[in-house]
Order: C-alpha cells, then sequence, then structure tokens
C-alpha cells in the first residue's frame, strides 16, 4: 500500500498560511507523505473518517513541570496521557536539580541520565528537557549537555537566590533548596555565566546557533520579599489579589530590563522571557526589544494567565509563579497575542495535587494564599481554551496554530514538528469546533484532582490525536500504550 493511513475529509489548519482548506492527509511510516483535495481510499492500509473536523498539527507545549510533585516515572505517565487529551504531541519540560524534581544535586553527567531512564517508556507523547544550571559547575556542563543529549535550551529563574519556590524564604534556606555549596551564589553574576557560556555555544556551533536560547523566569527576589512582608502586614487583601501584590508586575518588568542588558552584555542572542503576566512586563519586554534590536527575544505567556484572573474562584488552586493578575492585564495580553507581539502560549503544566496544593492546611484555613503550593495543570485545556477564548477576539485558526505548534517547535529546535506538511513527522489533533463543554477535573487524565478552570465553558474539543500516525487519544480516553521518544535537540 502507498500509506499506512489516509485521514479523510478534513479542514486543514497550517501554520504560515491565511486559509483552510478541505484534505486528505496520507501517512507512511509515521510521516506525512501526501495532502490532496481527494486521495483514493484503496491506497491505504487503514481510512479514518475525518468528519470535516479541524486538523491542527500536534501541540507543542514547549513550558512543562513533569516530574516536580510526583515521581517522574508517574508523572510523566498520567500528565502526558492529559497533554494527549488536549491535543498536544510534544512536551518539552523544565527540569533542574535541588530539591522537587529528582531531589538531588550533584553534576548534570550524573543527573540527566537518570532523568532520561526514569522517562523511557512512560511518555504518551514525544518529549524532550529544558535544564537549569543551578551549581557553578553546571555552566561547564552546557557544551556536553548539547553535544551529547540534545539539549539546546537552558534556563535561569532569577528570584530563587533569595525567594522560595512558595514564598517568602531566606538565602540559606534557599542554598539547601537548591542543594549548591557554600561557594556557589544564585545570583546575577551566575545568570551572567550562563548567557556567556550559551554564546560561546552558539559561535562554537554556528549550525545549532538558532536553536541554543537562555530562557527566564522574570522576578526579583528583593522585590518579592520586601512586598510580600507589605502585603502580610496590612492584610486588607487575600486570595490571588494578595499573591498578585506579593509579587507585582513591576518586578517583572524591572527583572526583564536586567536580562536583557545581560543578553547584550554577553552577546546571548537568543532570549526567551517566559509567562508574561502583565502589562508592565510585556512592556517592559517590548522597550528592551526596541533598545536591543539585535537580540532575538521570544515571548511567551501561559493559557492560564489568558482564561483567569485574580477573581477567579479558584483561590489558592490558582497560586502560580509569576501570579495571576488582573482582568485589565489579561485583556491587555490577549490584545498583544492578536498583534503577534507575543510568539506562543504554552500550559506551564505542573501537576500539584490536591492534597499537596494544601498540605498541613485545615479546612478553615485551606485557601491560605501564603502556605499553599505554586503551580497547577492545564496542557489538557491548552487548545480548547485558545480556540474557545481567541475565536470571540477574532483570532485566525492559522495564527493559533503558529502559537502552539510552529512557533516553539521552531525556536527550540523540534524541527519535524508543528505543521502538516510533506516529511514532517504525522503528529496532528482533529478538532470539533461545535463541540461545547464544562471543564471538569473529574474528565482529566491528570493526577491533579481539581483544576482552577473549574466549571468555565470552553467552546472547541479534541477528538482524536495522532502522534507519528498512530493514535495515541480518541473518544475520550488515552489509547494503546505509551509510545513517547525523547527528541534531541535540533532534529
Amino acid at each position: 500500500m502507498q500509506f499506512d493511513t489516509i485521514i479523510k475529509h478534513v479542514q486543514l489548519v497550517r501554520p504560515n498560511q491565511s486559509e483552510i482548506t478541505v484534505q486528505d492527509i496520507g501517512i507512511k511510516d509515521g510521516k506525512f507523505t501526501a495532502i490532496e483535495p481527494e486521495i483514493p481510499a484503496a491506497d491505504a492500509k487503514q481510512i479514518v473518517e475525518g468528519s470535516n473536523f479541524l486538523a491542527f498539527p500536534g501541540l507543542v507545549d514547549t513550558h512543562m513541570h513533569i516530574g516536580i510533585y510526583s515521581p517522574l516515572n508517574e508523572d510523566a505517565v498520567s500528565e502526558s496521557k492529559a497533554a494527549a487529551m488536549g491535543g498536544v504531541t510534544s512536551a518539552v519540560t523544565y527540569f533542574r536539580t535541588g530539591q522537587y524534581y529528582l531531589n538531588k544535586g550533584g553534576s548534570y553527567a550524573d543527573f540527566y541520565p537518570e532523568v532520561l531512564e526514569r522517562s523511557s517508556g512512560n511518555y504518551w507523547v514525544d518529549y524532550a528537557y529544558h535544564l537549569a544550571p543551578i551549581a557553578g559547575s553546571h555552566i561547564d556542563e552546557m557544551e556536553s549537555l548539547l553535544t551529547e543529549h540534545g539539549v539546546c535550551s537552558f534556563k535561569i529563574f532569577m528570584f530563587y537566590g533569595g525567594y522560595g519556590l512558595h514564598g517568602k524564604t531566606d538565602q540559606d534556606a534557599q542554598k539547601q533548596f537548591l542543594m549548591i555549596g557554600d561557594d556557589d551564589s544564585y545570583d546575577i553574576a551566575h545568570f551572567e555565566f550562563i548567557m556567556r557560556s550559551a554564546s560561546r555555544l552558539m559561535n562554537k556551533y554556528p549550525k545549532l546557533a538558532e536553536h541554543i536560547s537562555v530562557s527566564l523566569h522574570c522576578e526579583l527576589a528583593d522585590i518579592l520579599n520586601a512586598y510580600t512582608k507589605i502585603v502580610q502586614q496590612d492584610g486588607s487583601l487575600t486570595g490571588l489579589r494578595a499573591y498578585s501584590a506579593a509579587r507585582p508586575p513591576h518586578s517583572e518588568g524591572l527583572a526583564i530590563w536586567i536580562a536583557s542588558y545581560l543578553a547584550n552584555e554577553t552577546q546571548c542572542l537568543n532570549i526567551n522571557l517566559l509567562h508574561l503576566t502583565s502589562q508592565k512586563a510585556l512592556d517592559a519586554a517590548l522597550t528592551m526589544q526596541k533598545v536591543f534590536p539585535h537580540i532575538n527575544f521570544r515571548r511567551e505567556v501561559t493559557i492560564g494567565h489568558l482564561l483567569l484572573d485574580y477573581d477567579s474562584p479558584s483561590r489558592c488552586h490558582a497560586k502560580v509563579n509569576p501570579p495571576i493578575r488582573s482582568r485589565e492585564d489579561v485583556e491587555y495580553l490577549w490584545n498583544a497575542l492578536l498583534e503577534r507581539k507575543l510568539d506562543w502560549v504554552v500550559s506551564d503544566h505542573a501537576c500539584c495535587a490536591g492534597e499537596m496544593k494544601t498540605e498541613g492546611l485545615d479546612h478553615s484555613d485551606e485557601d491560605n494564599i501564603w502556605v499553599s503550593k505554586s503551580g497547577f495543570g492545564g496542557t489538557e485545556y491548552l487548545l480548547s481554551g485558545l480556540f474557545s477564548e481567541g475565536t470571540k477576539r477574532g483570532m485566525t485558526l492559522n495564527h493559533m496554530a503558529e502559537l502552539v505548534c510552529w512557533n516553539p517547535a521552531k525556536r527550540y529546535g523540534l524541527l519535524r514538528k508543528g505543521d502538516i506538511a510533506i516529511g514532517y513527522d504525522a503528529d496532528i489533533v482533529l478538532f470539533d469546533p461545535n463541540e461545547t463543554f464544562v471543564v471538569s477535573a473529574a474528565d482529566s487524565e491528570s493526577e491533579q484532582g481539581y483544576t482552577p478552570f473549574e466549571g468555565m465553558e470552553l467552546t472547541g474539543r479534541v477528538k482524536t490525536t495522532f502522534l507519528r500516525g498512530e493514535v495515541i487519544y480518541s473518544d475520550g480516553e488515552p489509547f494503546g500504550l505509551p509510545t513517547g521518544q525523547y527528541i534531541s535537540r535540533p532534529g
């Protein structure tokens, strides 16, 4: 047979295009091999009726945290099923040494092979990792991570040196949290040296240079510590409003200015500004683009910061870093997205089970924003959330495909992903644009047990997800066995 599978009668949604066309799609050996208005059914072993659904490329969710609150090998199973439920076929997850994740310090030469071993055979989707150089010695390992393991993206958590994952802490406690030695300092100088190393790699490996990048979580510990003290002592704010005030938007903006100046100083030309949450943060990012036009900035937003505001009823269940912001900030982000001032949309999925989210709190205090843990899942609602709210605002389907497929794939070196085109991996999502549903955690494949999106009515639903030509999710259920493969990047 000429094809293993033909998917008939779909409305093809491709990035970088301006129209939607009805096509048949031919798949052979896990690749797209034909896209035509009519492919004879006799040419394939298997026919899938597309039912005139939208056909998006498999989503590329490049901001996830698999294994942060649960063992990696277990979290990979449940949360990649949730990803497949949302149409995600490639997950790139952030990982680091220190507390949480594997709860280990030491070298990446010892640490990363264990990450890969625990991952193998447990993902329903293809996967890769961004890594964070936490200790000074990790900076020297960036080259071997690139050349031996295909890790081409590195992360900086700008607030980690003096502020905790869940709230205020002291520097000694943070050193213990990061599992770094007395001679190590996780500070601005450390960030500079990470950028210098990345810049050196870009120059040394010019064929890989466009995919080598540094990503930054932009908040400053000094500002967070000061404002947390003010907000807690004042006591007039509670819940998500209090958390937003304790980690104010100008902390993001100031961190972006510092990061951008360091990028210029080190000639680190590929910078990703992660999960921008506010007008102040985005304005700072756009200003820095004008100041340093030679820096190839990318600007990210999460589906959580597009769907939730700090008056959402989810309260502590929506605690995340940086915080959920005001409705005015939410609409500012949507307008920027429509104007193509933001480059991609991700989930920042970090499954934090309900009993852990409010661990140690009694029922009367279960909404204590200062004690609850940070992060929540949402990869399963990435496409539906973007489609539901984006169509209300006039966003085109092709633009959506750029935001959740093409743009992140190309930036991070997933070169076989992000489009429905001849020779690409046959990752595809059949999506019903007319089905409306109410979000319920009980329907999710995630082990989280709750969702801050509970009760939201969304329009547009994933019906079937294909990974390299094979169905991994259909009719509301994961399908088959975990066949996700590790992606060595760029590749």
